[in-house]
This record gives structure tokens, C-alpha cells and sequence, in this order.
């Protein structure tokens, strides 16, 4: 199948390099030039512009957008959506909100353009194992780029879950769960990185995967971490996030659904990039002021 491509990021660029491995004819663009020859090298047609990219595309074109959610995803969906004709396509597999997917795809539909929203999970690991795919919009759309889903994803690995924005809904309950458990995990290593016994949390974490009722590959992930760097030396503790664990919070706000794991597994993460908590500063000021307990200058 033919597809165009924006976005040749971590992800991006691992993505059209599996597409091409499975002979998809793929035409890139990327800002950066020097990615758009990486690409070329691995067998995809490149070109300089939007314009240029839809050119080399025939029609009816399907045009895949993989660059940072927000801002560039919103200008660059608009930019192609001027080169388009009706019964082209547009796939927004970046981490949309996907209150911006029901939003869009009414809007293109006046331009008769279709709009695919694709929840997409896999990190820098889908090119070697496939990518978890979670796909919003119309079923006969979704049918027509059924092979490229096909050649991006595991057996399996791909579901058409819904309407407009179901699949960047379902990604953002996924990038969720996954917060909890990554706190879960971090806990829990942290208690035993401080246990008397000298734990070996390298081992531990490769035993829990055989057999263990917590085993994924999370925890395949950490035991690698481990076993590379015991003390994890080589980080610091500042946590970013990308945006779905709040958006799932405030979901949850607006359904009066009770997400007490998420929601301190986020604000954990707030407080990682905080060198000084002020919240803490004041606690230490009051037990001094009704106390006189010792502080720390």
C-alpha cells in the first residue's frame, strides 16, 4: 500500500522503516532534512515539502501525521488538509485528546476528507515487536489502510475500538494504567533497594517474570535497567509526563469515576521535577512554629 508520512521522530522514523521492510510504498517528510535522508536510505521516497509529499501520493491519498500532540499535530493536520482532495485521508497516530478528534473529523468531513485517529503504543521497541494499535473512525475507512495496520502491528495487535477519537480515548486509559504500574513497581524496588538483606533487585526482577502473577514487560524492561546499572546511577528522579494521565483524570472527574492509583501516580510525578517542594518548606515551618522541632536551613 502507498502512505504518507510526517514525522520521523523516535517513533516515527522506526515506524516507516517496519512499513518499508514489508515493501509499502512510503513518501516521508520531516523539518529536519537530515531525517528525511535516513528514511530515504532505508528505502522510503523523500521530499522537502507538505506539498511535495502529497504530490508524490496518488489518489485516493492517506496521509499519516506523527509529530508532538498539540500545537504541531493541530497546524500540521490543517496544512495537509489544504492539499487534499475529497476522499483523501488523514491518520493522526500521535497522543491526541481526543475531545480534538471529535472536533476534527466533522470539520474534514465538510471538506468530504475521512479522519482515522490511531492510539499507537510500542515506544522505540515497535520496529523490532510491532505496535499496539488502538483505531477510532469509520469502519470502511479503517478497512483501507487495514494492511499498512497490519504491517505496523503484532498478530493481533491492532482493534478498530470505535467512533472519532475512541482510539486516542482507549490510548489515554492505556498510558494511565500504565502510570499506576510503573509507580507500583518503583515502590516497591525502592523498599527493597533499602531492605538490610542486600538485595539483588536485578534477580528479583528477572525471577518475577517466570511464573510471577506481576510479570510484563514493564518489569522485563526494569530488570534490564537493573542489570545494566544496580544503583541506577546514571538517572535522575525527574519524571515527565506526555499528557494522558491527566486528561484521563479529568475524565474521570467529569464521570465521577474514582482513580485514587492514577492520580497519585501523576502527582508523584509532578513532585520528581520539583527540587524543592514549597508544600514541604511550609510543613517544616509549622512544626517549628508550634513545636520547635529541628529544621534544616
Amino acid at each position: 500500500m502507498e502512505l504518507g508520512f510526517v514525522g520521523l521522530g523516535k517513533m516515527g522514523m522506526n515506524m516507516v522503516k517496519r512499513l518499508q521492510g514489508d515493501k509499502h510504498r512510503v513518501v516521508v517528510y520531516d523539518r529536519m532534512a537530515d531525517l528525511v535522508r535516513e528514511a530515504e536510505q532505508d528505502g522510503c521516497i523523500g521530499s522537502t515539502s507538505l506539498s511535495d509529499m502529497v504530490s508524490k501520493l496518488t489518489t485516493p491519498r492517506a496521509v499519516w501525521v506523527m509529530v508532538p500532540a498539540g500545537q504541531p499535530t493541530e497546524e500540521t493536520i490543517q496544512a495537509v488538509a489544504t492539499l487534499l482532495a475529497p476522499d483523501d485521508l488523514i491518520i493522526d497516530g500521535g497522543n491526541s485528546k481526543f475531545h480534538d478528534d471529535v472536533r476534527r473529523a466533522p470539520e474534514l468531513k465538510q471538506k468530504e476528507i475521512h479522519y482515522l485517529d490511531v492510539g499507537t503504543s510500542g515506544g522505540v521497541w515497535g520496529l523490532k515487536l510491532g505496535y499496539c494499535m488502538m483505531v477510532g473512525g469509520d469502519a470502511p475507512i479503517v478497512k483501507r489502510i487495514t494492511p499498512i495496520l497490519s504491517t505496523l502491528a503484532p498478530e493481533a495487535g491492532w482493534e478498530h475500538v470505535g467512533g472519532n477519537g475512541a482510539g486516542h480515548y482507549v490510548k489515554m486509559v492505556h498510558n494511565g494504567i500504565e502510570y499506576a504500574m510503573m509507580q507500583g513497581y518503583a515502590e516497591g524496588f525502592e523498599l527493597m533497594s533499602k531492605s538490610d538483606y542486600k538485595l539483588n533487585l536485578a534477580k528479583i526482577a528477572d525471577l518475577w517474570m517466570h511464573g510471577s502473577v506481576v510479570r510484563s514487560w514493564l518489569l522485563e524492561l526494569t530488570a534490564s535497567a537493573l542489570s545494566d546499572d544496580p544503583t541506577l546511577s546514571h538517572f535522575k528522579g525527574y519524571v515527565q509526563d506526555s499528557g494522558e494521565g491527566r486528561w484521563m483524570v479529568l475524565d474521570a472527574i467529569d464521570k465521577d469515576v474514582p482513580v485514587p492509583t492514577l492520580t497519585a501516580a501523576l502527582f508523584t510525578r509532578f513532585r520528581s521535577r520539583q527540587q524543592e517542594s514549597f508544600a514541604e518548606k511550609t510543613l517544616a515551618a509549622m512544626r517549628y512554629a508550634f513545636g520547635g522541632h529541628g529544621v534544616k536551613q
